[in-house]
């Protein structure tokens, strides 16, 4: 406990999944959160029961994605906070749009906006707010972000792009003692999977994750509180000699080269969750 005392923290993408856990951590160790979504009113609850449970939040409607936004954004909390010393970017959005060439450029655009371009965009606005005393980035990118999906060529992109900026951003601000690292989730049980596979109710949503299952070698899919963990201890003096790294935290699936016996060992499927 007490990790993050008297820490000030911003958790992009705060209202569900693995930022609502990670605020919530947080909170708990100490810290006061800025929570962030593009909705506000989806935080009101988020920071009534971390106030309920001792712990001090704030909610902000913001959109990473609207430069404009992100500065006002950045002049509050300094007005307000004066400095933050935790950056939790993880808002971002994921959808299939088939073969590269059948693409919509929309959509490619939109998944860049915010995944990518609101990463930077947060981070170029609020790390003028950590250069006086160092802090703590963790930027979410993902295991795509590390090797390649079928029909997410806009995905792998953006979290390729923030995985490598995560190294830029570590050289850039080592020596104002601004540590950078990336967290790259395998699948978590987030809203987000509800979304892009079907809910556990769902036929589609139930095969997906039985699939998942066989397929990570620790034999079911990730919890956003696991996640919550990693990045406490990248925000924490924990990690204080870490930095330009990705921790991958996805069960193992990025460990092997291909499925190999896996496919065809029923044993193998039958250890599973």
């Amino acid at each position: 406990m007490g990790k993050l005392e008297n820490k000030t923290a911003v958790v992009t993408g705060a209202s569900t999944g693995i930022g609502r856990a990670t605020a919530k951590l947080y909170a708990k160790e100490g810290a006061t959160v800025l929570c962030c979504a593009r909705s506000k009113d989806k935080l009101e609850e988020l920071v009534q029961q971390i106030e309920q449970d001792g712990g001090k939040a704030e909610a902000f409607g913001l959109d990473v994605a609207k430069d404009e936004m992100v500065e006002s954004f950045s002049k509050t909390v300094q007005s307000k906070y004066g400095t933050i010393d935790v950056l939790f970017n993880n808002a971002g959005v994921d959808q299939e749009g088939g073969k590269l060439h059948e693409y919509p450029i929309e959509l490619f655009d939109k998944i860049i906006s915010i995944d990518l371009r609101g990463t930077f965009l947060v981070s170029k606005f609020l790390i003028p707010l950590m250069l006086d005393h160092g802090g703590s980035i963790i930027n979410v990118t993902s295991m795509s972000g590390l090797a390649a999906d079928l029909d997410r060529s806009g995905y792998n992109a953006a979290k390729g792009g923030v995985t490598n900026m995560t190294k830029t951003m570590a050289i850039d601000y080592g020596r104002s003692g601004i540590r950078v690292n990336a967290l790259a989730p395998g699948t978590i049980e987030t809203p987000l999977v509800d979304e892009l596979a079907g809910s556990q109710e769902e036929e589609s949503g139930s095969e997906f994750r039985d699939a998942q299952k066989w397929v990570t070698p620790l034999g079911r899919i990730g919890r956003p509180e696991e996640m919550a963990t990693v990045a406490l201890f990248l925000a924490s003096s924990d990690s204080s000699f870490v930095t330009g790294e990705t921790i991958t935290a996805d069960g193992g699936v990025m460990a092997y080269t291909w499925p190999g016996k896996m496919l065809f060992e029923e044993g193998w499927k039958e250890t599973t969750e």
